[in-house]
């Protein structure tokens, strides 16, 4: 199953547009991360990596710069506050 799962990603970048633009508000994408996961630890985790973002990697994020640090977070739908560093660079320009 681990490998059907990177093969339908690897698949994926192979067949996507080069000129579609990103619109993951991760820093590192939907499909790297669960690539990743899987990859390391297996088919289980990958599916749920690729739940969780699949969830929480659209509109009804809040961005909002957090009062101690002064750095931008992201509220996503389930109430998960997600650092800067992990939010994508075009997020943080707005």
């Amino acid at each position: 199953m681990k490998y059907i799962i990177l093969l339908l990603i690897r698949s994926y970048w192979f067949l996507k547009p080069k000129y579609r633009k990103p619109r993951c508000i991760f820093k590192k994408s939907c499909s790297h991360y669960v690539f990743e996961i899987t990859k390391e630890k297996g088919s289980l985790k990958g599916l749920k990596a690729l739940h969780f973002r699949y969830k929480n990697c659209r509109y009804g994020y809040e961005i909002f710069k957090n009062p101690v640090t002064g750095k931008k977070e992201i509220i996503l739908l389930n109430g998960e506050i997600i650092p800067s560093y992990e939010i994508a660079e075009r997020l943080k320009m707005e």
